[in-house]
């Protein structure tokens, strides 16, 4: 069907009769619940074998003249129902689409039964005779594109109302959106497309006139079941329905006998609805098929950043071993070097005459600072490049061991930086000074920040002795926009290894003529 009166159907639903909340997509707690007016609609609990009962019909906002009454009776096995009803207006006018009633029972958790077709007479007077294997139920009539629907549209014009000789318990029922789901025969095609009898047919026998409302149900029931992908989803009952729709249809044209006509049509209907059917459960059933393929997925690309952590922590660990191995190496290698030193002056020393001048602090304090220069630069410029300034030993780490454009390190960084740290740990009392170099000064700022922050860690120095301070692109060392300007250099510097480059020394000047 197309949705129509979906305004007015909707307004009149929300003041009376069954009215349906809007489904929450994420909610799945029961949105539906069925309630009249101010009270909710009764289930009785027919007792077993416990003889005929009366119960009467009301109708809702949307039929307010319907009544009706209904004989009930519990037997073995099952339960008879003989309903009457009257003042059943044609269901056309709730829409074109509307060809029918349809009497169900509805069990106190909500779950739908349709009883039978409700074949309403010349004076709108109706009368069925059904069965039930329901024990508890309630009853309701609802408007319907054809018979054999399985789920009962919103269009509510009658429901039972319990009577005080009523004989049996009363229960209440509260339908549950996983058991009354709505606009299951929703379909969006033009009106004109939609049939229906009325005055267009024009006067009409009885057989002929049910003959052409089973006909335009038929049609109405695979429209319904093709807007919902029965074609490709279920072609074999759907293909067999516009089979014995076309034939009687062809009966139709032929005006052949109308109760082979009504045989096939119905049969058509039902063959759609068994179609329709099939349909949503296949549609149903891909839709939780992508979901669980999404699932997998979802699971496959969390295992693989899983595996990628824990590699990356695995190389993590690895350069830190590696670091703390360089930094005890560098230890003993400055031990080895400091007891070779001593016994060279242990030599030296007892070479001396006694006649020696008196030695001068200032110098040899100068030769060990030299001297301690040298084996401390030496130790740098195997890890990173390192040149010896008058502002101290200056360490150069290059652009290539930054992320483009920001100040992070990369990956490789990690090993140079902790060579780096070990050796500074094993030289105790020097400062640091981190100076970074972009081509903002934001960046320069963070990418002198992020090495303090590794030397740090890697315990380099005290976090007081080492400083971090971005310049820009304040002081270039190539042309404009060379990549050796994008850099940082950590400035080491102390009182243990002097103020004076390894190739600095004094010398006298003299003028050409001396």
């Amino acid at each position: 069907m197309n949705t129509l009166l979906a305004a007015s159907v909707s307004a009149l639903l929300a003041g009376g009769a069954i009215y349906a909340q809007p489904p929450a997509p994420s909610d799945p707690q029961p949105i539906y619940r069925v309630t009249v007016i101010s009270r909710s609609l009764q289930a009785v609990n027919y007792e077993h074998r416990g003889g005929p009962t009366p119960i009467d019909f009301r109708g809702t906002v949307l039929l307010p003249d319907v009544k009706g009454s209904a004989i009930i009776e519990s037997h073995r096995g099952s339960v008879s129902i003989d309903a009457k009803l009257e003042h059943l207006a044609p269901p056309t006018r709730f829409g074109r689409e509307y060809l029918t009633y349809v009497l169900w029972a509805i069990s106190p958790e909500g779950r739908p039964r349709n009883l039978g077709e409700i074949l309403v007479d010349s004076s709108n007077k109706a009368h069925v005779k059904v069965t039930s294997d329901m024990q508890a139920f309630g009853m309701m009539v609802t408007a319907e594109p054809y018979y054999s629907v399985t789920l009962p549209s919103d269009v509510v014009v009658a429901e039972n109302v319990v009577r005080p000789d009523t004989i049996g318990t009363r229960e209440e029922v509260s339908a549950r959106y996983e058991l009354l789901p709505r606009g299951q025969y929703t379909m969006t095609i033009q009106p004109g497309q939609l049939h229906s009898p009325g005055p267009e047919t024009g006067k009409l026998s009885y057989d002929r006139y049910e003959a052409v409302l089973e006909l335009y149900q038929a049609e109405n029931a695979v429209q319904i079941a093709q807007s919902l992908g029965a074609g490709q989803l279920a072609p074999e009952s759907y293909n067999k329905a516009v089979t014995l729709l076309s034939q009687a249809q062809d009966m139709t044209a032929r005006k052949m006998d109308t109760h082979a006509i009504v045989s096939a049509a119905r049969e058509a209907t039902q063959m759609a609805e068994d179609a329709r059917t099939i349909a949503v459960k296949r549609r149903d059933e891909e839709r939780h098929q992508r979901e669980l393929q999404q699932s997998r997925e979802q699971g496959e690309l969390r295992r693989q950043a899983l595996e990628q952590a824990e590699e990356a922590q695995a190389q993590a660990d690895a350069a830190q071993s590696q670091a703390e191995r360089a930094a005890e190496q560098a230890r003993a290698e400055a031990a080895q070097a400091q007891a070779v030193a001593a016994q060279r002056a242990a030599q030296a020393a007892q070479q001396r005459v006694a006649v020696a001048p008196p030695p001068n602090p200032s110098v040899n304090r100068s030769n060990a600072q030299q001297q301690y220069r040298a084996k401390l630069f030496a130790q740098l410029n195997s890890t990173l490049s390192t040149r010896d300034t008058p502002r101290g030993l200056v360490v150069t780490i290059n652009d290539s061991m930054f992320e483009p454009g920001n100040g992070r390190l990369r990956v490789i960084a990690s090993q140079p930086l902790a060579n780096l740290a070990a050796i500074l740990s094993s030289h105790p009392g020097l400062s640091v000074r981190v100076e970074g170099y972009a081509d903002t000064e934001p960046v320069s700022d963070e990418r002198a920040r992020s090495v303090q922050t590794a030397l740090i860690v890697s315990g380099a120095a005290a976090p007081s002795l080492i400083s971090a301070v971005g310049y820009g692109n304040s002081r270039p060392i190539a042309p404009a926009g060379a990549e050796q300007n994008r850099r940082v250099e950590v400035v080491i510097y102390g009182d243990s290894i002097g103020d004076k480059a390894l190739w600095d020394h004094p010398y006298s000047l003299r003028s050409q003529g001396s």
